[in-house]
């Protein structure tokens, strides 16, 4: 039991980066462009090559939330670490995930290990999903294809949506304000904790600046419509190095 669960913290609390748009039509490359001008503009965010956030809120299983609080670390979209500390019935227990190129590992409490092949996978794809719409820039590069998906209403406010295909062929929704061009969804097909695959919607709002960079401070996660993940962001730090040994197996 430990162990499911601690893969689906681990899996949960990842959801707590001057070249024309990669788009197919030029519908897809305007609101892409209005985007990363919205988050800070191409120019400031192609110096985003590492950054540091901090986040609170609360995970929710079988009905019952459980308050966690969180600090993640990321170098490019295959260098990241999130550690995690969540109480359940009293008891606070940590955890921590780690991708490293072809490598990942997962720890939850005593247990933990490296993640096999399709394991790591998911946890990509689950990091790809939760950077990308903070930083924008990967969906101008080669690994990703973008056209436009309509429009619909997100908070009840008009919102502009691109369909995305990532690196590992999957595709997922993503959806800006029309007003401000910022993001404020996110929808896609995630694998659970059992191996089980899920409709996630993601939210996005409370928009701060920080040093510069636009960043939303309210993110809530819904899956299969049920209530899954709530975090508040209180701390952003660009930073101009990582120490290597930040993605070496967590002990």
């Amino acid at each position: 039991m430990k162990r499911l669960l601690g893969a689906a913290l681990a899996t949960a609390l990842l959801s707590a980066l001057g070249t024309p748009a990669r788009a197919d039509d030029k519908g897809a490359g305007a609101i892409l462009d209005k985007a990363i001008q919205a988050l800070g503009g191409e120019e400031k965010l192609s110096k985003l090559r590492a950054f540091t956030w901090k986040t609170k809120g609360t995970v929710t299983f079988g009905g019952s939330d459980n308050e966690y609080t969180g600090q993640a670390t990321a170098q490019s979209l295959d260098r990241f670490r999130s550690e995690f500390e969540v109480e359940f019935n009293g008891a606070k227990v940590k955890g921590a995930t780690v991708i490293n190129g072809k490598k990942g590992w997962r720890k939850f409490g005593d247990m933990g290990g490296p993640m096999d092949e399709a394991a790591l996978a998911n946890e990509k794809r689950a990091v790809y999903l939760q950077l990308v719409p903070g930083t924008l820039l990967p969906l101008k590069g080669k690994g990703f294809k973008v056209e436009t998906a309509g429009e619909e209403k997100v908070g009840g406010k008009p919102a502009s949506g691109l369909k995305v295909t990532g690196p590992d062929g999957k595709d997922f929704k993503i959806y800006f304000a029309k007003d401000t061009g910022l993001p404020v969804k996110v929808v896609a097909k995630v694998v659970g904790f059992t191996g089980e695959e899920h409709t996630q919607e993601t939210t996005y709002g409370g928009y701060k600046d920080f040093a510069g960079f636009k960043k939303a401070t309210r993110v809530e996660s819904k899956r299969d419509g049920e209530k899954f993940l709530t975090a508040e962001l209180t701390e952003f730090k660009a930073l101009a190095e990582v120490d290597a040994r930040t993605f070496d197996e967590p002990k």
